[in-house]
């Protein structure tokens, strides 16, 4: 049986493309169309589709809103459709934090160099969502939205952060158990984490949870365009209690403060183990696919921190990663890994479990936590 799907979108042209690419999937069938947010949650309701896609500036009810409204009534994996601007970033990491699990480019150009290669990425983003669909309702019929106060008098990173993990906490996946985490005794010097489809979430729901004190410094290396990670970076700032900050060309890594990969770009740590820098680099290889590359920023980990990194590999699709955590765990650094049950996508931490590089699989609500306790800290 096809998964079904519900196209929202005010552009009857966009509608029609989207559609025509999605059934060429025998896999995906378009049940029906909304042309504004209020008539997405209200066909969401009556025809409980697999998944949605979404754009975000619709008459009636934005795109967000929507996404709000049917996370409460009828959750269902979504996928927004963003324009590639700052306004654009702001609004798709709004959608994705109330619920949306991934987004892609709404000017297919951007996401692939033809259009069969953008239809293809389309659908097979599409179907890694609606299979999705049953952990999503679970996760998202017990929990409550987020409400973080506005009033800049009392915004503060500490404030925001602490209703973030309260929040967070409450939000759990009570079906979902884990070992204890033994600690290993191991002395490390860096967090790595890489990430794609489904990392903005998992990235905030850890983060948030991490002490102002951190005594590492973090290295985040998220597959987004170049225009989305300085917002997603500036948005993470502001509900952390550590300092989070897009990296920049000769950032020397400080303990405490987590630099995100700027999209676009590759993300190199050099000097040396005391004395750590960021060195941004452009790359137009085509043999890269991603740019940022998980794979090129733990590598380069790997040769100035030897096995005194704790790497980490969260949801996401493909294997990137992989083989900068070979390089890692070669030199003797500790691997681990997102769970599946808890993945939006269970490509990347797959990758490195089934290379037998991971040392733990670890739900996501208890990855902030093991890391605390690994590192000796708190």
């Amino acid at each position: 049986m096809a998964y079904k799907v519900l196209v929202v979108d005010d552009s009857s042209f966009f509608r029609r493309r989207v559609t025509d690419i999605l059934n060429k999937d025998p896999q995906l069938e378009v049940v029906d169309v909304a042309v504004n947010g209020q008539e997405a949650v209200d066909k969401a309701i009556l025809l409980k589709p697999d998944v949605i896609t979404m754009d975000i500036e619709m008459p009636v009810l934005n795109g967000i809103d929507a996404v709000k409204q049917i996370m409460v009534k009828s959750p269902t994996p979504i996928l927004m459709f963003s324009s590639l601007t700052h306004q654009g970033a702001k609004s798709t990491i709004e959608a994705l934090e109330a619920g949306a699990l991934d987004f892609l480019p709404k000017k297919f150009s951007d996401i692939a160099q033809n259009s069969d290669d953008a239809g293809s990425l389309l659908r097979q983003r599409v179907a890694q969502l609606a299979k999705k669909r049953g952990l999503t309702r679970r996760n998202l019929s017990s929990s409550q939205p987020i409400r973080v106060n506005r009033n800049p008098i009392i915004n503060t990173r500490k404030s925001l952060a602490s209703i973030e993990s309260k929040t967070t906490e409450a939000n759990s996946v009570k079906h979902i158990t884990s070992p204890p985490i033994r600690a290993s005794g191991k002395t490390y010097k860096l967090l790595a984490i890489g990430t794609s489809t489904g990392g903005p979430v998992a990235l905030q729901k850890i983060l948030t949870q991490l002490p102002q004190d951190f005594p590492l410094p973090i290295i985040m290396v998220q597959h987004m365009p170049a225009t989305f990670t300085n917002a997603f970076a500036s948005r993470l700032d502001s509900l952390c209690k550590i300092n989070v900050k897009e990296a920049s060309d000769g950032d020397v890594l400080k303990a405490g403060c987590a630099y995100l990969a700027p999209g676009g770009h590759q993300m190199l740590i050099t000097g040396t183990e005391n004395a750590a820098r960021i060195k941004i680099i452009d790359d137009n290889s085509a043999k890269i696919t991603f740019k940022p590359s998980v794979d090129i920023s733990f590598g380069s980990a790997a040769k100035i921190f030897a096995g005194n990194v704790l790497g980490v590999i969260l949801t996401g699709m493909g294997a990137d990663g992989r083989e900068g955590s070979r390089m890692l765990k070669s030199r003797g650094a500790t691997i681990w890994a997102q769970d599946e049950q808890t993945c939006v996508v269970y490509g990347m931490p797959q990758a490195v479990t089934s290379a037998g590089i991971s040392q733990l699989s670890l739900p996501l609500e208890t990855i902030s936590n093991a890391i605390l306790k690994e590192i000796k800290h708190g």
